[in-house]
C-alpha cells in the first residue's frame, strides 16, 4: 500500500493565512490610529494658527498627554485652553476635524473674528465655552444646527444683531449665556428648559417673556427690559388673560389723562418754588447743575445749600480741585464691570482724570454707609488706591478714586495688549507681589477684624512704572445679601459662605491664589462667566504631588536664568497661603517677610 500523505496545499494558500490575519488586524486597528492622527493634525494646525503665549505641547508624545487635551477611546473628547493669552482668529476647516469633541473651552483669551462654520461638524459637542474673547458678528446660522449642545456660553464678546428664536432648534440646551455683548431687539419666546440664562448688559428692550420670569434680576440688568423679574412694563394691565372692554379702555385713558394733568401741576408748582427761591437767594448767580450722569444713567438730584446728597470729599484740600458740577460735565469711559458695580474713567475739564465706581446691591442705610465709607477713606498706604470722595442718594451710590492709568494686573496677565507688548518680567512680578502683600499686611495690622475682603488680580492696579496699587478695599462690607459668594469663586476661601463676613485668613487665601496666578500666568476659575477652568490651588498641588512642578510656571518666565530657586520659593508661598484649613495659613505679616527676603535675595543676585 502507498503511504497516505496529508492533502497538499498550494504555496499561495499557505502564505495567505498569515496575510489574512495581518489584514484583519490592520482593518481593526487602522480606524483608531487614523482618528487620533487626524486629531493630532487638527490640534497642531490650531496651535500654528494662533498667536500669543505658546502652547507647550510635546509633539513627539501622544496628543492625549498634552495640556488641556483629554481623550477617550482613542479620540480627543475635550479641548480646554482657558486664559492662555491666545490671540487671532479660529481658522476654518481645523476644529471641525476633531469629530469626537464633546467639550471645547477657549474662554478668557483674546480670540477675534467670526466663528468658523466647521464647528457644525462637531456632532457630539455638548459644551461650547467661548466667553471672554472678542468674537464678533451676528450669530451664524450653523450654530442653530448643533443639536447636541447642552451648555453654550458666548458671554463677554462682541456679538451683535438680534437673538433669534431659532435657539428653539437646540432642544437639549440647558444653559445659555449671552451677556455682555451688543445684541439688540427683544428676547424671543424660547420653548427650552433652561436652568441658566443670562442676557445682561446688552442693548435689549421690550418685555421679558413669561418663561423667563423666574430667572434672577441679574440675568437681565443693563438693558431696557421690563416685566418679571424686573419692574412691570408701562401701559400693561392685569386682565386675568381677557381682553379689555371698551369701557375699560376709556377708563384707563381717562385715568392716564388725570395722572398726566397731576404730574404737570406738580412740575409747575416745583418750577414756581424754584423760581421764588432763586429770587430770594442772591448768593446763587448761576443755574443749578444738571443731574449728574455717569454713562447713560442719572445719579440723582443735586445737593442743596446744606450739603445733603452732595459730593463728599475725604480731605478738605481736594474740594478745590473739582466739585460735583465738574464731575457731571466729565466725559465717561467704562473701565469694567466688577462684583460691586461698574467702574468708569471720568475726564474732568481741568485735565484731571478720576475713577468712579457706581455701586450696586448696597443695603446699608445712609448713616451706616457714611460710617463705613469714612472708615474706608481713612485708611492710608502708599500702595492703596486712595478714596477721594463719595456721593450718596437713595437710588445711587458713587465712589471716586484716584485714576491709575496702566490698568489691572489681570488685564496685563491675560488680556490682549497689542503689538510690541512686553510680558511682565520676573522682577516686576516679585515687586507686584511684595507691594500687594505689604498693603494687605498693613490693613490687617489695624486690628483683628480688619480685612480687605476682595483680593484678586483685577483689583491690583499698576502705575506707569508697574508699581502695584490695591483697590476695592472694604467694599465687601457694603454688599447686600443678593451678592452671591460664587462671584468670588476663583479667589474665595472654602470657608466663606457670606462675603459680607470677611476675615484675615480668607484674605490670605485670596492672596495665595494671586501669587499662583503670577507664577503660572493662568486665570483662576471665575464663576461669573465660566463653568469650567483652572482651579489654581488644586491644579498646582496636583502637579507638585506628581513631581512635575516645572509645568506650572508661566512659559514667559522660563527664559530667565538663575531664578529657579526663587520661583520655587514663591510657589511654596502660594501653596501655603491656599491651605484648606484657615489655621494652617500663615499671617500676612509672615508672608510679607518671606517675600521681602525673596526680593532682597534676588536683588543681591543682580548686584553680583
Amino acid at each position: 500500500m502507498k503511504p497516505q500523505h496529508p492533502p497538499k496545499q498550494s504555496v499561495a494558500t499557505t502564505l495567505s493565512m498569515p496575510l489574512v490575519v495581518l489584514l484583519l488586524l490592520c482593518l481593526c486597528s487602522s480606524p483608531a490610529n487614523s482618528d487620533i492622527a487626524s486629531d493630532r493634525a487638527a490640534l497642531v494646525a490650531l496651535r500654528s494658527s494662533l498667536h500669543g503665549r505658546p502652547l507647550l505641547w510635546n509633539l513627539s508624545a501622544s496628543p492625549c498627554s498634552w495640556e488641556g487635551v483629554k481623550c477617550a477611546l482613542g479620540r480627543v473628547v475635550e479641548l480646554r485652553m482657558p486664559g492662555m493669552g491666545l490671540r487671532g482668529e479660529l481658522p476654518p476647516g481645523v476644529i471641525g476635524n476633531l469629530t469626537g469633541l464633546q467639550t471645547l473651552s477657549l474662554r478668557f483669551n483674546s480670540l477675534s473674528g467670526l466663528l468658523p462654520p466647521d464647528l457644525a461638524d462637531l456632532l457630539s459637542l455638548s459644551n461650547l465655552c467661548l466667553q471672554g474673547n472678542k468674537f464678533s458678528g451676528q450669530l451664524p446660522d450653523f450654530l442653530f444646527s448643533m443639536q447636541s449642545l447642552v451648555r453654550l456660553n458666548l458671554a463677554a464678546n462682541e456679538f451683535d444683531g438680534v437673538i433669534l428664536p431659532r435657539f428653539n432648534n437646540l432642544s437639549r440646551l440647558s444653559a445659555l449665556y449671552l451677556e455682555q455683548n451688543n445684541f439688540t431687539g427683544s428676547i424671543p419666546e424660547l420653548n427650552l428648559r433652561l436652568d441658566q440664562f443670562n442676557v445682561s448688559f446688552n442693548q435689549l428692550s421690550g418685555a421679558i417673556p413669561i418663561p423667563f420670569s423666574g430667572m434672577p434680576k441679574s440675568a437681565f440688568e443693563g438693558n431696557s427690559l421690563c416685566g418679571k423679574p424686573l419692574n412691570p412694563c408701562v401701559g400693561t394691565a392685569a386682565t386675568s388673560g381677557h381682553k379689555l372692554s371698551g369701557r375699560g379702555i376709556v377708563s384707563i385713558a381717562v385715568a392716564s389723562l388725570l395722572i398726566l394733568l397731576l404730574v404737570l401741576a406738580i412740575v409747575f408748582l416745583i418750577c414756581c418754588m424754584r423760581s421764588t427761591k432763586k429770587k430770594h437767594d442772591n448768593s446763587k448767580k448761576t443755574e443749578a447743575p444738571k443731574q449728574p450722569e455717569i454713562g447713560s444713567r442719572a445719579i440723582g438730584t443735586t445737593s442743596d445749600a446744606s450739603g445733603f446728597n452732595s459730593l463728599v470729599f475725604m480731605r478738605k484740600q481736594q474740594e478745590k480741585i473739582f466739585d460735583l458740577e465738574d464731575l457731571l460735565k466729565a466725559s465717561a469711559e467704562v473701565l469694567g464691570k466688577g462684583t460691586f458695580g461698574t467702574a468708569y474713567k471720568a475726564s474732568l475739564g481741568n485735565g484731571i482724570a478720576v475713577a468712579v465706581k457706581r455701586l450696586k446691591d448696597v443695603s446699608d442705610s445712609e448713616s451706616e454707609f457714611r460710617k463705613n465709607i469714612n472708615e474706608i477713606g481713612s485708611m492710608y498706604h502708599e500702595n492703596l488706591v486712595p478714596l477721594v470722595a463719595y456721593y450718596y442718594s437713595r437710588d445711587e451710590k458713587l465712589l471716586v478714586y484716584e485714576y491709575i492709568p496702566t490698568g489691572s494686573l489681570s488685564a496685563l496677565l491675560h488680556g490682549d495688549n497689542g503689538a510690541g507688548w512686553t510680558p511682565l518680567s520676573w522682577d516686576t512680578r516679585c515687586r507686584i507681589a511684595l507691594r500687594a502683600a505689604q498693603v494687605i499686611a498693613h490693613i490687617h495690622s489695624q486690628g483683628p477684624e480688619a480685612s480687605h475682603g476682595n483680593i484678586k488680580s483685577s483689583n491690583v492696579l499698576l502705575t506707569k512704572l508697574y508699581e502695584a496699587r490695591v483697590s476695592d478695599y472694604g467694599l465687601a462690607r457694603l454688599a447686600g445679601p443678593t451678592v452671591s459668594p460664587s462671584r468670588f469663586h476663583g479667589y474665595r476661601a472654602p470657608e466663606v459662605i457670606d462675603i459680607r463676613i470677611v476675615s484675615q485668613e480668607a484674605d490670605v487665601y485670596s492672596f495665595g491664589v494671586l501669587i499662583l496666578e503670577l507664577i503660572t500666568g493662568k486665570a483662576p476659575l471665575t464663576s461669573l462667566l465660566a463653568e469650567d477652568g483652572v482651579d489654581l490651588p488644586r491644579w498646582v498641588r496636583g502637579a507638585v504631588e506628581q513631581d512635575s512642578s516645572a509645568v506650572v510656571f508661566d512659559a514667559e518666565l522660563l527664559r530667565y536664568q538663575n531664578v529657579e530657586e526663587d520661583m520655587i520659593r514663591m510657589l511654596q508661598i502660594g501653596i501655603d497661603c491656599t491651605e484648606q484649613s484657615p489655621d494652617q495659613r500663615p499671617a500676612m505679616a509672615e508672608v510679607t517677610k518671606r517675600l521681602e527676603s525673596l526680593s532682597q535675595f534676588h536683588s543681591l543676585q543682580e548686584q553680583d
